[in-house]
């Protein structure tokens, strides 16, 4: 599955999200993961730059917000 992670840089919580998803990856998970950083892509300032980091289903359209771990990372995949 691909998700997207919405961060930006220098962004402590951004950087604790991309390790848990790492440890995800790590343990088997299925997952593929874009990280986006939202002072680049302005498109997605408005709707995350308060919620970050925010990971992202484009296939559905639904979010994450942090804080999470990776029981709810899993539970957020399985569709």
């Amino acid at each position: 599955m691909r998700l997207i992670l919405f961060g930006t840089s220098a962004c402590h919580l951004c950087e604790q999200a991309e390790i848990i998803l790492h440890q995800c990856v790590q343990a088997g998970a299925d997952l593929v993961i874009d990280a986006v950083d939202i002072a680049e892509q302005t498109q997605w300032q408005e709707p995350y730059a308060l919620r970050i980091p925010v990971l992202y289903d484009p296939e559905t359209g639904r979010d994450l917000g942090w804080p999470f771990d990776a029981a709810q990372i899993k539970a957020f995949f399985i569709r």
